[in-house]
């Protein structure tokens, strides 16, 4: 997956060459986040976070585009009703694991219609920020700490997902991302994994 990824990257640089449009953009918009994998039977629910960040259109025909980007996504996921003992008693409560991400896609873009378009790509994520918040049955509190030595500093995944243009300039658009790599870090012998996935909706405007 990181060979490919660096491909793609290689293609961007000579894409340039051959391009006969190249538009800048910015994007923004919404994140329902989970994780797939090895939850232990504990109930999961999405969170909601955002994206946001920039993006490059490189088109080579009419038909087909190149759109690299760079975006700031914050996801994670709610674990509900997990049990633990405080004190001898047992207790259960929830958990909200809020990781942040610098994601780069590379996606692949092909328009069947003059403004509607179809996309997919290789995404590398880098983590910058993982806490959790939990709130316990009984206590009228709640307790932020960080969580980030739990997960994999880089995540990869694949995105699938498509677009529309309402002027030549502002479009809105779908997208999921496939999460492919174990996020969290494991010791030897355990063979458990999670993975990301995010469905988003997002707003853009190319200049």
């Amino acid at each position: 997956m990181k060979k490919n990824f660096f491909t793609a990257i290689t293609v961007i640089m000579f894409g340039f060459v051959n391009a006969q449009d190249v538009k800048f953009g910015i994007k923004g918009g919404l994140n329902i986040s989970n994780f797939s994998g090895d939850t232990d039977g504990i109930e999961t629910k999405s969170r909601y976070g955002f994206n946001l960040g920039g993006f490059v259109e490189i088109k080579f025909s009419e038909k087909i585009a190149l759109q690299p980007e760079i975006l700031y996504s914050t996801q994670g996921v709610k674990f509900e009703n997990v049990g633990t003992d405080v004190n001898g008693t047992f207790r259960t409560g929830d958990i909200n694991f809020n990781l942040a991400y610098i994601n780069i896609p590379v996606m692949f873009k092909y328009y069947p219609a003059e403004r509607f378009s179809v996309e997919a790509g290789p995404q590398i994520g880098f983590l910058t920020s993982a806490k959790t918040k939990t709130r316990l049955d009984g206590f009228n509190r709640t307790v932020t700490q960080d969580a980030k030595y739990l997960f994999e500093s880089i995540d990869f995944g694949l995105n699938i997902g498509a677009g529309y243009y309402f002027t030549e300039n502002l479009a809105v658009g779908a997208r999921y991302n496939i999460g492919l790599a174990n996020i969290v870090k494991t010791e030897v012998g355990d063979d458990s994994k999670l993975h990301n996935k995010v469905f988003s909706l997002s707003v853009a405007y190319k200049f």
